[in-house]
């Protein structure tokens, strides 16, 4: 139902997003500057890319934010000491991006990636094309899903989430809660839910959580009277049709397995990139994450192959003069939001000195050509 009493049936996301007055359609075919992705390191290049006068256009498939703008609170973050939620930090930063000039896209898609000519090509999914000569990679990652086990598919949604703890909270008030996965995004989740759920039991494969959260999350979980661990516990069955009722669980010791009642399950099991659509045009490793800069695979005193640049590339450039990765897309990144934050900023500095460059000896053929 929209404000004017409209109803909408079954609308695709496209139509919906053009009917709230999301901005779906670029205002130009050429800019400075796309950043593709708005999690934390693409809206931190926004910010200093239209700050510092270029022209910028942010791509994203989904909703601004990424992982980090699901994530229920963020205490580690610099300046914030009581912490703040993550839908609250990229509203901040969308705010202040549009504020500096910026223009975002949502929700539309990258799905092809041509450079020619000095420019950089990038067709989006309802068809169009727009153009620069920099483009950022800031698409972060995906939540992994629970593809192996029975009834994950059909109960999603159902009794069965994919992080977002923040937005199911009220809905299991009083209840019993599973989360899986012993990261921070993890903790975090469970810390929240805590709030309202009668109960929240963390399953985790491992001994302990030592390994793999931060510190002080775990120091917080050990004190939290309503959240227990249960490690070496993994999920082997999803039973239930129409809605999730219960789990069929594996000791990782015994082998054994036991059906426990449970209505909701929060999974934090890891993410992978999303970079599919740039697996024959730019150097991945072989988990798709983006290759760049003393990354990037070239013999010893050559440039890497395919590189078309008289210089050296840049710390966060990819094999294409002139694109970059930045955030948790990029191999061996940090995958904490100051990080990404930082490269994001970064990889802006670098997209002044390539542009500082000579430049293409003529504009890129208009979109659709």
């Amino acid at each position: 139902m929209l404000p004017d009493g409209t109803a909408l049936s079954r609308p695709n996301i496209a139509d919906l997003a053009t009917r709230i007055g999301l901005h779906t359609k670029p205002a130009a075919e050429t800019y400075d500057l796309i950043v593709v992705g708005t999690g934390p390191a693409g809206l931190a290049s926004a910010v200093y890319g239209a700050s510092e006068g270029l022209r910028t256009v942010l791509v994203e498939r989904e909703a601004p934010g990424g992982q980090a703008g699901t994530s229920s609170r963020i205490e580690n973050y610099l300046g914030f000491p009581v912490g703040l939620s993550g839908a609250d930090l990229t509203r901040r930063a969308v705010a202040q991006a549009t504020r500096f000039g910026a223009e975002i896209l949502t929700p539309l898609e990258a799905t092809k990636l041509v450079s020619r000519d000095g420019y950089h090509l990038l067709t989006l999914s309802d068809g169009s094309t727009i153009a620069s000569q920099a483009l950022i990679v800031a698409t972060g990652v995906s939540y992994r899903l629970l593809d192996n086990v029975p009834g994950a598919d059909r109960l999603a949604g159902a009794g069965l989430y994919y992080g977002a703890a923040i937005t199911e909270a009220l809905g299991v008030e009083g209840q019993d809660v599973f989360v899986v996965g012993g990261g921070n995004s993890a903790g975090q989740a469970a810390l929240y839910l805590a709030r309202y759920a009668k109960s929240v039991t963390i399953l985790v494969r491992g001994k302990s959580l030592v390994d793999s959260m931060s510190k002080y999350l775990i120091e917080r979980i050990e004190e939290a009277e309503n959240v227990d661990l249960r490690p070496a516990a993994s999920i082997a069955e999803l039973p239930g049709e129409q809605s999730l009722d219960a789990v069929r669980l594996k000791d990782a010791t015994t082998g054994e397995i036991t059906r426990v009642p449970i209505r909701a399950i929060f999974v934090f099991i890891g993410a992978a990139p999303r970079t599919d659509w740039l697996k024959d045009t730019l150097q991945l490793d072989e988990q798709g994450y983006i290759l760049a800069g003393p990354d990037l695979v070239h013999e010893p005193g050559r440039r890497p192959a395919g590189w078309t640049a008289e210089r050296e590339p840049f710390w966060l450039e990819t094999s294409i003069p002139g694109v970059f990765a930045a955030g948790d897309v990029r191999r061996r990144s940090t995958k904490r939001i100051a990080s990404a934050v930082g490269e994001g900023a970064m990889a802006v500095s670098f997209v002044h000195q390539h542009l500082s460059g000579p430049a293409p000896a003529q504009r890129p053929a208009k979109t659709g050509a």
